[in-house]
């Protein structure tokens, strides 16, 4: 599968935030990796965009390159080794380096405990635990041979506060805000950032349920967030902007969640 670009043409602009670096960004056919994965281009990142679906991730790398970025998409699951390690092989053959990798990718179903078969909890459990570790796993010793990268992990508001329907989306969301912060101080000395966003509600253009929109009522700021809420925050984390920032959760949520 080739790498979909277009050339650019600087000129006498200034450089973007991520020029010359490379992402590895899950998730990124659509919604919150998509729009990380449109941030980081535009920085002047190569990147290479992760999803399930392999139309899904052709089709954001077709996007990136028509805004004149550089992007190479790859299928794969993140729960799945063999896949991760030939998701993280095609990255480093195309690109020979990952400097940022951001674990994104993710489901989200709505259950009581009462009534959840153990596959929807071992599938929750495997996107967004086992898919954060494999990723960084097959990505970290590439980085440390480098001397430096970034590792962006995508948890959520709900792994902080919690939530009816959803105990196994928070208890995986938690999982990823411990992992980040144990690996944070495994590798924060030998130049590796490590951190995460915990999102509120985003309106990515799905449906919206009534549940969402009694959520969206109690927030503080009155509205769902936005996926321009959410990029900038991605895009500081990447950046050498954050290089004091280890083992934190930022948390663009609308008040939902103070800290």
């Amino acid at each position: 599968m080739g790498i979909w670009t277009t050339s650019r043409h600087r000129g006498g602009q200034q450089l973007g935030r991520l020029e010359g670096k490379v992402a590895l960004v899950t998730g990124a056919g659509s919604g919150i990796g998509r729009a990380i994965a449109e941030a980081f281009a535009g920085e002047g990142a190569r990147l290479a965009v992760n999803d399930i679906r392999g139309s899904r991730a052709r089709a954001t790398a077709e996007r990136l390159a028509r805004r004149g970025g550089h992007a190479l998409p790859v299928q794969g699951d993140v729960s799945v080794e063999s896949a991760v390690k030939d998701m993280v092989r095609k990255t480093l053959r195309a690109f020979s380096r990952i400097d940022i990798l951001v674990n994104n990718a993710g489901v989200v179903t709505f259950v009581l405990v009462e009534r959840m078969p153990p596959r929807i909890w071992d599938r929750m459990i495997a996107v967004h635990l086992r898919g954060t570790f494999l990723c960084t796993r097959y990505v970290l010793p590439h980085m440390l041979k480098a001397g430096s990268g970034k590792i962006i992990n995508i948890a959520s508001q709900r792994g902080q506060k919690g939530g009816p329907w959803l105990t196994h989306y928070a208890a995986a969301k938690a999982g990823v805000i411990g992992f980040t912060r144990s690996l944070a101080l495994e590798v924060s000395r030998r130049n590796i950032n490590v951190n995460a966003i915990a999102p509120g509600p985003i309106l990515t253009g799905a449906t919206i349920s009534a549940r969402f929109r009694r959520t969206v009522r109690g927030l503080p700021i009155g509205r769902p967030g936005r996926l321009d809420d959410i990029v900038p925050t991605a895009l500081f984390l990447a950046s050498d902007d954050s290089s004091f920032y280890v083992g934190q959760t930022l948390c663009p949520n609308g008040g939902d969640v103070m800290l």
